[in-house]
């Protein structure tokens, strides 16, 4: 029986096999390699957008802080606006008191009295003047608690004149009335008819 060496053949297949082997293995790695980079590439890129939406979303959030200062300021300025416009309401509703307060100064002072400083601080009156005797400054304090518009007097200082003439100097405090009670006094209660209505 003839005998056949078959050992050639199997070191070729196996030299074959590992060349096989081999190249599917460099394939593999260099696949593996060009995944790696396109995903690396990829993830570069996206970073790369992310960062530029940063930068984006920072520039839009740097404008929209401008504007809010900006409009924080606004709201400032309206404010001292509202504020002014108040006061300016407040002194044009008041400047008719001061007309009236003068009126009943000059009203209420009886003779032998008379007024050397008027001051005022809101609602205080602060009233410096001569007068012949005290009693005439009694008489000056009875007529401002009558007033529609002064109250609660109240005397402060009462001084002999230094200077060898009749009388004394005094201080008197006395609160200016708000225009609202006198105007509501001049209006007819409801259900009330006025004197002389038919």
């Amino acid at each position: 029986m003839p005998r056949i060496n078959l050992l050639p053949w199997r070191a070729q297949l196996r030299a074959q096999r590992q060349k096989e082997f081999g190249l599917a293995a460099l394939g593999a790695l260099l696949a593996a390699g060009a995944v790696t980079l396109f995903t690396s590439w990829g993830i570069s890129g996206a970073i790369d957008r992310q960062h530029d939406r940063n930068e984006v979303l920072k520039q839009e959030i740097a404008t929209l802080d401008k504007q809010i200062t900006e409009i924080l300021g606004l709201e400032a300025q309206k404010q001292r606006l509202v504020a002014r416009m108040e006061i300016i309401t407040h002194l044009q509703r008041s400047r008719p008191e001061v007309v009236h307060v003068f009126d009943q100064l000059v009203r209420t002072l009886p003779d032998g009295v008379y007024l050397t400083q008027v001051k005022q601080v809101d609602k205080k009156l602060e009233l410096h003047g001569v007068a012949q005797s005290s009693t005439r400054v009694s008489t000056f304090m009875r007529n401002i608690e009558s007033s529609p518009w002064l109250t609660n007097p109240e005397l402060q200082v009462v001084e002999t004149l230094k200077s060898g003439g009749v009388g004394s100097e005094f201080t008197l405090f006395a609160t200016q009335k708000s225009a609202e009670p006198v105007e509501e006094e001049r209006k007819p209660k409801r259900g009330v008819r006025p004197p002389g209505a038919p």
